[in-house]
């Protein structure tokens, strides 16, 4: 008789793994006034920054290649916490060039040892509980910012608890990767064989085609490229730019709220919704051309949050919609459809392939993501240099 997951809780574990996988890249990102105070007066100083990427079938045990990276995340999070109280004013350039570099190599190698991870759980909700805590962790680092701001006045204290929060999460996730393969539950359907996890921890010391893997997976594969470059490339570089047109009241709705509540919390609370509908409804199916349609349709959400209220506008001088109500609406869309056409390709992907090349078409589909993420970067500095 096969074990039963009480109370939810292989669920809930995988979903706070999730939470822990994008916990920091939002945390990262949402701290605006800290990095801005931080770096005011560096020179060198930048809105985003391209990760370095690498595709590699690791050798290493997926636990180790997991442990490793959550442990190295949380060490880099410690040290960010320390560095709010020191004064950094003579070293700015070092300061961030080191903590951008060490954050998102680490990051990616995280996410894709996550995403890889997973697949060697036989468990139909995996890659969704997965999604679904990514989308969480950024709805929880805006709902901290939020708070942090309303509760603490100082720039530096604020990002001091914001960044303890992060500690506590990722400490979490860390419990929860190492209690998920001793329950029984869980132990069951651990895949052992080719591309899978066996009882001790050993993963096999196989390298993977690439070629089957591409052939099958190639458009789910740069269906979910796509989809994080036009987010990426708007959020948060454009969206987080776009004022209240009644700044000029003096409001705090107007002055301190509405950036983060607009475009970081209305974004990550609709790519949650996004990503958990995709529990009760998956269409376009995986070999739909509608799918690769509707993600190309996603194009239009960079002219219409280019034409908000984005300041300062050095270039292009026209406000086509000059109502608070159309940001609020945009990235909405904007988050919306991210998450539930980045998490359908993602789903879709380990089950157009064989299951012995499952774990590799992870990692495939993890490597498209962080691509995404990548070029979509360096693509929103254009952007903004446009605008």
């Amino acid at each position: 008789m096969d074990p039963q997951d009480s109370y939810n809780l292989v669920y809930v574990l995988f979903f706070l793994m999730g939470i822990g996988s994008l916990l920091p890249w939002n945390f990262f990102i949402t701290a605006k006034d800290y990095w801005i105070y931080k770096l005011s007066n560096s020179s060198s100083y930048s809105k985003e920054g391209e990760p370095t990427l690498c595709l590699s079938f690791s050798r290493l045990s997926p636990k180790l290649r997991v442990l490793s990276s959550l442990w190295v995340i949380f060490l880099v999070f410690v040290v960010t916490t320390v560095l709010v109280k020191v004064d950094v004013s003579n070293c700015q350039t070092e300061f961030f060039v080191g903590t951008l570099v060490t954050f998102s190599k680490r990051l990616n190698f995280q996410i894709k040892s996550l995403c890889a991870d997973s697949t060697a759980y036989k468990l139909r909700f995996r890659v969704t509980a997965l999604a679904l805590g990514q989308a969480m962790g950024g709805t929880l680092s805006s709902l901290a910012s939020i708070v942090n701001l309303a509760a603490v006045q100082d720039v530096t204290t604020s990002a001091l608890f914001y960044f303890l929060t992060a500690d506590v999460f990722i400490l979490l996730c860390i419990f929860s990767y190492l209690l998920l393969p001793k329950l029984a539950y869980s132990k069951h359907y651990i895949g052992a064989g080719p591309g899978g996890i066996t009882e001790g921890g050993g993963a096999a010391n196989v390298v993977p085609p690439l070629q089957p893997i591409i052939k099958k997976a190639w458009v789910l594969g740069l269906s979910v490229f796509y989809v994080f470059f036009i987010s990426i490339s708007v959020f948060p570089a454009v969206s987080s730019g776009i004022q209240s047109v009644n700044v000029d009241s003096g409001s705090p709705w107007t002055t301190t709220y509405f950036v983060p509540i607009t475009s970081f919390f209305l974004y990550n609370f609709a790519d949650f919704c996004g990503r958990q509908a995709t529990m009760w409804v998956q269409v376009p199916g995986p070999t739909s051309r509608f799918l690769p349609a509707l993600v190309l349709c996603r194009s239009v959400m960079v002219p219409l949050l280019m034409f908000c209220n984005f300041q300062p506008r050095d270039h292009l001088h026209t406000v086509l919609f000059a109502r608070d109500v159309y940001p609020v609406v945009f990235n909405c869309l904007l988050g919306l459809s991210n998450g539930y056409l980045g998490t359908l390709p993602m789903i879709y992907g380990p089950k157009v392939v064989p299951r012995e090349l499952a774990e590799a078409t992870g990692v495939v589909m993890s490597f498209f993501l962080t691509l995404g993420l990548a070029v979509g970067s360096a693509f929103s500095v254009l952007i903004v240099h446009f605008i």
